[in-house]
């Protein structure tokens, strides 16, 4: 069953430095803004080091490759935690994705930082005892493949018993939209309303991944959200 929650601008006392991956996306933005404006300072990692859209004192862009533990190495050095929105660029396979997540595994393992939050896929929730939403009749043929590599990314994800990691996962449909700070989650299931449809806004995602940042609920979990 979803739990249904409602969240505002946090009064979390505990400032984090945050390494921020795949700043530059439509969620990687949001989640920018949402941090800081929480009072976390965040360093957004793109490929070019150019973040548009974020304008808070308390972030700066650098350039890196989330493919390269060595860069997350260096990048991740000296931070309390790292959020990752990282997703492949329109030119590159999508089985990028596991090669990013070992990358920054390793580079966490090195870097002495222990916290992540990863922004995973919707594919790999359960929508009945023994289905995932990937199985189902409806999904798109064109999201299977990136949607398969999600899921690799997770596996390799759930067998890291060393770091405290949260993989989150956005409804079936995200959209950029209205900021209303209302939404639900469900460990491994897919979050639906009563007729069935499962979406969320990205700025309502960003809140969901700055809450599980901050209050730590769904350590070693998968977490589905959606209104």
């Amino acid at each position: 069953m979803a739990l249904y929650r409602i969240a505002t601008i946090s009064y979390y006392t505990q400032y984090m430095d945050v390494l921020l991956l795949g700043a530059s996306g439509r969620i990687g933005q949001r989640t920018a803004t949402e941090l800081t404006d929480r009072g976390h300072a965040v360093t957004g990692v793109s490929r070019s080091g150019t973040v548009d859209g974020v304008e808070a004192a308390e972030f700066v862009a650098v350039a890196g490759d989330a493919t390269n533990a060595d860069d997350i190495t260096k990048l991740a050095t000296g931070h309390d935690a790292v959020v990752s929105a990282l997703g492949p660029s329109d030119d590159e396979s999508p089985e990028v994705l596991t090669e990013m997540m070992e990358a920054v595994i390793d580079g966490l393992r090195r870097a002495a930082v222990d916290r992540l939050v990863w922004t995973g896929g919707a594919g790999g929730l359960k929508v009945g005892p023994d289905t995932m939403l990937i199985e189902t009749e409806d999904f798109p043929e064109e999201w299977e493949p990136i949607a398969r590599a999600a899921i690799d990314a997770y596996d390799i994800l759930d067998e890291t018993d060393d770091l405290k990691w949260s993989y989150v996962a956005p409804a079936a449909l995200i959209e950029p939209g209205e900021r209303t700070g209302a939404y639900r989650t469900a460990e491994h299931e897919l979050v639906a309303d009563e007729e069935g449809d499962s979406y969320i806004s990205m700025e309502d995602f960003a809140i969901a991944l700055a809450d599980e940042l901050e209050e730590e609920n769904a350590v070693y979990t998968y977490l589905g959200t959606g209104y």
